[in-house]
């Protein structure tokens, strides 16, 4: 009965970013079959460069791979269930010390031609104005949903008036880069151990070592810039852990020293010495011929970065392939709306997922995604759906999306602080902490999958 019924009903998937491709994968493998709508290139949006899927316009970096990190815990989690974001990423690496950074183009390929392969996938290329009349549908159209798609959410939500602005960091030409100015390491020596092709990577970045005085120079240039226009009526509101670099020197002298370009943990071979502050420079592809400014997302006009990144040590000459923009994101007010199914309370066969829901990040966002997919075909198929508990990285978000309390609901990074301590347990160091807290969310999650009978499929 299952079976007929899956084959009468498609999984319909709006949107074939991160959450909207790890949505069609998990629901596909589980059985189901897949309509998946992506709107690119036949129209594009202010962010995007490509028509291929999961295209990363900003950071190549999916944070810590460690499983004391919450984020290194999620990619675990998720890596359980098959993950289709995870295990590209995983598959184009590049070296990042702990954290997992990928091939950018290499990464929106690999899942763009497993996309397209997969025999329960349709890849419709159109513009989606509405919902299908029947069946599953996951909406992971994300934060630069269409007018006309948006009008339809915000129909069905009856608001859709919460945004934030997003910066991108730029992207320079390696050759470029004077290395004579420049040192090789990560902070106290890191070493990941995650390093896919098996090889030390814990010299993963390069550092652009300041001075206090050129620091100084520096930090005045950037509060003296000029910003590109912003477009739309509302306040400027910023995601606290994407703020453009040059909102953080407003804050201060040494914001900036303190936070992205802080030197803890660095030592310049040349002097023996900590500098005063350093940008740390982040392999983009596995050629090693572009790299990024780690927490360099701005707003400035291109010109002034042009100006200003080059008083930047090592690069005084260096040749820009992207400058940072910045973009207006959009989110539901998801715990209002969503059950921790990611089911609409008010339409149970609609799903949302990705950073529409109000999570922030690559891996967040494609999370959501997975758990919609997996419900999306559970619902197909007549199986209860799945909810994980909030000991799990996956289970702390859901949660939060669809029962936050607070004055306030704003895009969530995934965290140790959205999920409940340890019971009785004081541990005093972070990383132990971490550890236990770990292992008990892996723990519950595998339970999870045990009990619900969702067994993990290959990615």
């Amino acid at each position: 009965m299952a079976e007929q019924q899956a084959a009468q009903e498609t999984v319909t998937v709006i949107g074939a970013g991160m959450a909207g491709s790890e949505a069609a994968w998990q629901a596909a493998n589980r059985g189901a079959k897949v309509r998946l709508i992506e709107m690119r290139p036949t129209r594009m949006t202010p962010a995007h460069h490509t028509d291929r899927a999961a295209e990363i316009v900003c950071s190549n970096s999916f944070k810590s791979n460690l499983l004391t990190n919450a984020s290194g815990v999620l990619k675990e989690e998720m890596r359980r269930l098959g993950s289709l974001i995870v295990s590209a990423a995983d598959a184009t690496a590049v070296p990042a010390g702990e954290a997992l950074a990928v091939d950018r183009d290499a990464f929106c390929d690999l899942v763009t031609e497993r996309l397209a392969s997969h025999p329960n996938i349709t890849f419709v290329r159109e513009e989606a104005t509405g919902l299908p009349p029947e069946g599953p549908v996951v909406i992971a159209s994300g934060p630069l949903t269409s007018d006309s798609l948006a009008v339809t959410i915000g129909e069905l939500a009856g608001r859709y008036d919460l945004y934030f602005y997003d910066a991108v960091a730029p992207i320079v030409d390696a050759s470029t880069i004077d290395y004579d100015r420049v040192f090789r390491a990560s902070r106290y020596g890191k070493e990941s151990g995650a390093d896919v092709s098996g090889e030390d990577d814990s010299a993963a970045y390069l550092n652009c070592p300041f001075e206090k005085d050129n620091y100084l120079a520096f930090h005045a240039a950037l509060l003296e810039a000029e910003k590109a226009p912003l477009h739309d009526f509302e306040d400027v509101k910023y995601f606290e852990a994407c703020l453009p670099v040059e909102e953080l020197a407003a804050r201060g002298p040494r914001t900036l020293s303190f936070g992205p370009m802080k030197p803890v943990g660095l030592t310049d071979p040349r002097t023996g010495r900590r500098p005063y502050a350093v940008v740390q420079l982040r392999q983009e592809n596995k050629a090693a011929t572009l790299y990024n400014l780690v927490g360099f997302q701005t707003r400035l006009k291109w010109g002034e970065q042009k100006r200003i990144f080059r008083m930047i040590p090592g690069l005084e000459n260096a040749e820009f392939v992207r400058f940072g923009v910045m973009h207006r994101n959009t989110y539901i007010h998801s715990p209002s709306l969503l059950q921790p199914t990611l089911q609409m309370r008010a339409h149970p066969r609609i799903y949302f997922a990705g950073q529409i829901v109000g999570v922030e990040g690559y891996l967040e966002s494609a999370a959501m995604g997975l758990l919609a997919g997996v419900n999306a075909a559970r619902a197909v198929q007549g199986t209860e759906q799945v909810v994980f508990p909030e000991e799990t990285v996956l289970g702390a978000l859901t949660k939060y999306v669809s029962a936050y309390e607070g004055k306030q609901f704003a895009p969530m990074n995934s965290s140790w602080g959205i999920v409940p301590p340890l019971e009785g347990d004081r541990v005093r160091d972070k990383r132990e902490r971490g550890a236990k807290m770990g292992e008990r969310a892996l723990a519950r999650f595998d339970a999870t999958v045990v009990q619900s009978g969702l067994q993990p499929r290959a990615a």
